[in-house]
């Protein structure tokens, strides 16, 4: 299909508005799948990459977008086990499978990874080509908008809680930002287990989406110092566990303020802050943890299709608002600003 046009939208240069282009549509080789893209979600990382230039690229122009799902067109030589039509979400990291991370199953952290729209062309476009080993079916109750911000929206902060935090059942929880990652948080937290659970932002809008879908008890972060309003939601002791899904060292440091001691919190946010908190006295003496998480695992994004399939997981909720592949600058816009209170903002290819 290679000497076929299709629409990408394309980073040329950092801070500037991306472009719709009309490129070649890829051929698979082999082990290899061509998709024709149906859905995917709008990051923050995409903002960071288009609007501010902190998250670079690896060349320019460079199609973004990396929460993709989409139907299989056509197959590379040697693939078995797929078809032409299978609906497939695609984990967005390409690893390399023989590095000592790989081997340990622990794909996410890759020393050699390649993140779709930013080492390689990413799925704001109308076709993808990817290895076949990084698709996961859809099942037939999960829609293409659900599957899509399970790539990374769900499979980040499952990584987080799951793996990363470990929340055991009858923990207590914070959650400092309930955005997109922070609101699933919520939901995983739930699924663990965890005995209560205290979202913190400084929305009232989406402590009330916190509420919706499994918190316990809410946190208005404007407060002077929110970890000490945990610590009183918590019955004036310190959490098991805290996530911080903001990227800001001053909510690092409230996350680790709140923990009891021997506690957990768990740094899932990414910004250009060094982290500074505590003095080394008070981390050593209270025996606490800070523990980064970063993206997830292929295994992270296979379980999540399998608790969506069970209906134990819905993310209808997450997803706020769809529009088209040319209006994707506006989409980028809208996140960045929080115009309307976004979770997760989809661009639909169909």
């Amino acid at each position: 299909m290679s000497e076929e046009k299709m629409m990408a939208a394309r980073l040329h240069e950092a801070k500037r508005p991306l472009q719709i282009d009309e490129i070649d549509i890829p051929s698979p080789g082999p082990g290899e799948a061509l998709i024709e893209m149906k859905a995917c979600g709008i990051c923050a990382t995409d903002v960071h990459t288009a609007l501010d230039g902190t998250i670079p690229t690896a060349y320019t122009p460079i199609t973004l977008g990396h929460e993709p799902s989409g139907v299989i067109k056509e197959l590379g030589d040697g693939v078995r086990g797929w078809k032409q039509g299978d609906r497939v979400a695609i984990y967005p990291q390409i690893t390399c499978g023989t590095c000592p991370q790989c081997r340990e199953g622990r794909d996410g952290i890759c020393i050699n990874t390649r993140v779709l729209g930013m080492h390689r062309d990413g799925a704001f476009a109308d076709y993808i080509v990817i290895p076949v080993k990084n698709l996961v079916g859809i099942p037939d109750n999960v829609s293409f908008m659900e599957a899509a911000i399970m790539t990374d929206a769900g499979a980040t902060p499952f990584h987080a809680v799951t793996k990363r935090g470990r929340v055991k059942p009858g923990e207590t929880v914070a959650i400092f930002g309930c955005g997109g990652l922070g609101m699933n948080a919520v939901q995983f937290c739930k699924l663990a287990g965890a005995a209560r659970i205290i979202a913190v932002d400084t929305s009232d809008y989406a402590l009330e989406r916190a509420l919706k879908v499994g918190a316990d008890i809410t946190v208005n972060a404007g407060v002077e110092k929110p970890y000490k309003e945990v610590i009183a939601a918590n019955g004036g002791y310190g959490v098991d566990v805290a996530f911080e899904f903001v990227g800001a060292n001053a909510v690092i440091d409230q996350t680790v303020r709140s923990l009891r001691r021997g506690g957990r919190a768990v740094a899932v946010g990414i910004g250009p802050e060094p982290i500074k908190t505590i003095p080394p006295f008070f981390f050593v003496y209270n025996d606490l943890a800070l523990i980064g998480s970063f993206g997830s695992d292929i295994g992270d994004l296979e379980k999540l299709m399998g608790l969506a399939t069970s209906g134990k997981l819905d993310l209808t909720e997450s997803v706020s608002s769809v529009i088209t592949l040319n209006d994707i600058n506006q989409g980028i816009s809208d996140l960045e600003k929080k115009v309307g209170n976004p979770v997760r903002i989809v661009v639909s290819m169909e």
